[in-house]
């Protein structure tokens, strides 16, 4: 059904419903390679990569993590990308980026802002990496404690919250 009515909205929204994805060349797949690091896409959703001084084998990049994030919003886990985009078409993808929002620390308005070449650079990079790991813990509503280790957050000083 959730394919449906993104291809649904696409139409509405006089988009494309069918791209043709980029070519997965050395340079788009290099580009991809670098956003995942320099856009911070590792430091949460591979696993202990931050611990790691930045580095980890190819093998678990993007499988997500049990590490939460515990705040006023509840807890949230980093999703295993290879899952989610594997799934997704290029175009999909690119929806889903354009407007997804999401609980923090997820700063989701930055991939908002990312060029579309930067995302089918990322996209492309994550398809060829492949099906990989498990799915990440359901999130969890405010005041339910995670099971496992989490990072938290306190409530935002009042200031700041007021501005929201």
């Amino acid at each position: 059904m959730y394919k449906t009515l993104l291809l649904l909205a696409l139409c509405a929204a006089g988009l494309p419903a069918l791209a043709q994805p980029p070519a997965a060349d050395a340079a788009t797949l290099k580009r991809g390679r670098e956003l995942l690091f320099t856009s911070g896409c590792h430091d949460c959703h591979t696993p202990g990569f931050a611990m790691a001084g930045g580095t980890a084998p190819e093998s678990v990049w993007l499988i997500g993590d049990k590490l939460g994030w515990n705040g006023p919003w509840g807890t949230s886990y980093a999703t295993n990308l290879r899952l989610r985009l594997n799934d997704m078409s290029l175009v999909e993808w690119r929806a889903f980026a354009k407007a997804m929002k999401a609980r923090p620390p997820m700063p989701y308005w930055a991939l908002n802002q990312m060029a579309e070449s930067d995302l089918d650079a990322i996209w492309l990079v994550v398809k060829s990496l492949g099906k990989a790991g498990e799915a990440a813990p359901a999130a969890l509503p405010p005041g339910v404690e995670p099971q496992g280790p989490a990072v938290r957050f306190p409530a935002p000083p009042p200031a700041m919250a007021a501005a929201r």
